[in-house]
């Protein structure tokens, strides 16, 4: 049953009507007001409350484009239903281009929160005391940490069958089951029986084109699936055509023997077979060269795209249980 209620952070969302509202917690040491944007969405008919989500952690900067770019061309607007969408989730980080808040926490790890805990886990605690309870399931954009960039994935607990179905509707080019990491926004809304897809795409600090349309176009399908709108012309207009994602059932990263300068030879979403060369690593002077090689066949699905890395650095996830 879809929740009727349609009252949002204290304000009552009529019918065909939207609002911007704020959810304001926190101030800075300047003591200047700090409001996180909450845009709000109510069809003209009943039907499911879908939360969008970009920028829970600050430097993530191609999920805030989605999201923006979903309200900025109103695919945001439901006939059935309520969309809320929150562009920039961490504020606090996204004004200082960094993953955490200005507490040093990483937001995606003190949920549900505490009304009386750190700033991170008090906004936490507000997100989901405020938000969490009015809504039916979520997409959470997210990229890759630092200089890694993910291919189009959408990551799904991996008993969650229903997550399953509406990420096969999504439609990335992979859907990897991994476990929900404790204390995260995923793993909080999925104990309160919410469904989460959780997309990841790119890296921190990058707008990439074709990752933010598969993004868009994603929760197009999943609003439509879910009979909040038709967007069969807008989908077609898009670059992005409809596959089959590929399953990954398992996966592992291939880390740095050595310190150096990498030079990546492959292409993320790229098939290696076992023992091919996936990059090098080589000194800045000339006499030190390593070659990286594949130790499991499968696809490339996440790549460090930083020029320099030391050893241990993860460097390649490569999925090599594929369905």
């Amino acid at each position: 049953m879809f929740n009727k209620k349609y009252t949002v952070l204290g304000e009552t969302i009529q019918k065909g009507k939207g609002a911007q509202l704020n959810l304001d917690i926190a101030k800075l040491h300047t003591r200047t007001k700090i409001e996180v944007p909450v845009i709000v969405q109510r069809g003209k008919k009943d039907g499911p409350t879908l939360l969008i989500t970009g920028g829970i952690h600050g430097n993530e900067i191609n999920g805030v484009e989605i999201v923006r770019q979903i309200v900025s061309k109103k695919y945001n607007r439901p006939e059935s239903g309520m969309v809320i969408c929150i562009p920039v989730v961490n504020i606090f980080g996204f004004l200082n281009q960094a993953r955490q808040f200005p507490d040093g926490r990483d937001l995606n790890r003190v949920f549900p929160g505490s009304l009386r805990g750190s700033l991170a886990s008090r906004f936490a605690y507000h997100l989901i005391k405020d938000i969490a309870p009015i809504i039916d399931c979520c997409i959470d954009y997210h990229t890759g940490g630092d200089s890694r960039f993910n291919a189009p994935q959408i990551r799904i607990d991996k008993d969650d069958e229903d997550g399953l179905a509406l990420a096969k509707i999504f439609g990335a080019e992979f859907i990897v089951k991994s476990a929900g990491r404790e204390k995260s926004f995923r793993e909080t809304l999925h104990q309160l029986d919410k469904e989460v897809l959780l997309y990841e795409g790119g890296k921190s600090l990058h707008i990439d084109k074709e990752i933010t349309d598969t993004g868009i176009v994603g929760a197009l399908r999943v609003m439509q699936h879910l009979g909040m709108r038709d967007f069969s012309e807008e989908i077609s207009q898009m670059s992005i055509k409809p596959i089959t994602p590929k399953l990954v059932n398992a996966s592992k990263w291939l880390r740095a023997k050595h310190s150096g300068m990498f030079h990546p030879l492959v292409k993320v979403g790229q098939n290696v077979e076992k023992g091919a060369e996936l990059g090098n690593i080589s000194g800045p002077f000339g006499y030190f060269e390593r070659k990286i090689t594949a130790k499991e066949s499968g696809f490339i699905i996440c790549i460090n795209e930083s020029p320099i890395v030391n050893q241990g650095d993860a460097i390649f996830h490569i999925a090599y249980d594929v369905d």
